[in-house]
C-alpha cells in the first residue's frame, strides 16, 4: 500500500503507457495547431510512437503550434478525480514556474478540493525543469513511493535535486524559439544563415537561458559530450534522459556516447507536443543528474 498518489503534468515527457505501468496519475496539457488558417485544440496524450512523428511533420509542413496553460478547471476536476478515489496525500509535479504558472493554478485546485475533501493534502513539487528534468524526478519520485516513503519525504528529496539537473537542448530551427519569444527576430535571422546551434538549458529560477552557441549539429553533440566528460552523473543517481523531436541520429549517437563512456542505459524517448511546439523539430535534448548544481561547470 503506497503512502502518497504520484501525480504529474504531461510536460515530464513520460510515455502514456510508463503512467499505467507506474500508477502514475497525468493531466495532459493542451497545445494549438494552426494549420491552412485554421487553429484546432489537442489534449498532450499521444499513445503512439508515430503520433509524435506525425506532429513533428505536420511544423515542418508548415503547421504552428502553441501552448496554453492547464486551466483551473482541469486541475479541479483532477484532483477531484484523486479525492473521489480515496486518495489522502498526493505529491503533483507541474512544469517549471518560469515557464508558466500551472504551479499556482494547482495549488488554487487543490485547497479548493480539500475544502471538500478535508482529509485531501496535494503536495505541488516545481521542478524548475520540464521535460526529460521533470520526468527524472518523477521517477524518482516513483521510486520513493515504492520504497514507502511519504509525499513530504519524497517532495523534500526532489527539491534537494531539482538544481543539480543539468540540460543541454539543442534546437534545429531558431524560428520556433523567436515565435515563442526567446530570442530575438535578429538574432534568428543570423542563426539560420550561419548555421548556428544554441545550447540551451534551465537556469535556477527554472526559465530556459542560452548558455552556448556553436555552428552546426556535430559541434552541439561535441559540446554535450565534453560537458559529460567534464562531469558525469552522480554514481547516487545514475539517471541520464536523452530526448528528441524527430531527431533519432543524434538521440541514438548520445545514447551510445552514454552507454559507452558510463555504463549507463540512459532512457532515450520522443519529446511531447508541448515543449516541442517551442523547440520544433529536429531538436535533441540530454540531461542527468550531477553533484554540481545546474550550470556551474
Amino acid at each position: 500500500m503506497y503512502k502518497f498518489t504520484l501525480s504529474s503534468d504531461s510536460t515530464c515527457d513520460l510515455y502514456l503507457s510508463e503512467f499505467e505501468a507506474n500508477d502514475i496519475k497525468h493531466v495532459p496539457l493542451t497545445f494549438n495547431v494552426e494549420k491552412g488558417g485554421v487553429m484546432t485544440e489537442h489534449l498532450d496524450e499521444f499513445s503512439e510512437y508515430s503520433q509524435y512523428v506525425d506532429f513533428y511533420n505536420e511544423l515542418r509542413a508548415g503547421a504552428f503550434s502553441k501552448t496554453a496553460m492547464l486551466n483551473y478547471e482541469a486541475h479541479m476536476a483532477h484532483f477531484t478525480r484523486l479525492a473521489k478515489e480515496g486518495a489522502k496525500d498526493v505529491l503533483h509535479f507541474t512544469i517549471s514556474s518560469g515557464l508558466a504558472r500551472t504551479r499556482e493554478v494547482a495549488a488554487q485546485a487543490a485547497a479548493d478540493v480539500k475544502k471538500d475533501y478535508p482529509d485531501f493534502n496535494v503536495y505541488v513539487c516545481d521542478p524548475l525543469t520540464a521535460t526529460v528534468g521533470q520526468g527524472c524526478l518523477v521517477r524518482i519520485a516513483c521510486d520513493c513511493r515504492n520504497k514507502g516513503m511519504t509525499a513530504k519525504e519524497t517532495l523534500d528529496l526532489c527539491n534537494s535535486l531539482r538544481l543539480h539537473i543539468q540540460h543541454f537542448i539543442v534546437a534545429d530551427d531558431l524560428q520556433y524559439l523567436k515565435k515563442g519569444g526567446r530570442i530575438s527576430a535578429a538574432v534568428a535571422a543570423i542563426g539560420g544563415v550561419l548555421n548556428v546551434k544554441p545550447i540551451i538549458s534551465f537556469d535556477k529560477e527554472g526559465k530556459l537561458d542560452s548558455i552556448a552557441k556553436v555552428r552546426g549539429t556535430k559541434k552541439a553533440i561535441a559540446f554535450i559530450k565534453e560537458k559529460l566528460m567534464k562531469e558525469g552523473p552522480d554514481p547516487t543517481y545514475n539517471y541520464v534522459f536523452i530526448v528528441h523531436t524527430d531527431n533519432e541520429p543524434a538521440a541514438e549517437e548520445l545514447t551510445e556516447f552514454v552507454r559507452e563512456k558510463f555504463g549507463i542505459e540512459p532512457h532515450t524517448q520522443i519529446m511531447g507536443p508541448v515543449i516541442g511546439s517551442h523547440v520544433g523539430p529536429g531538436a535533441f535534448a540530454l540531461g542527468y543528474i550531477s553533484k554540481s548544481e545546474r550550470n556551474e561547470f
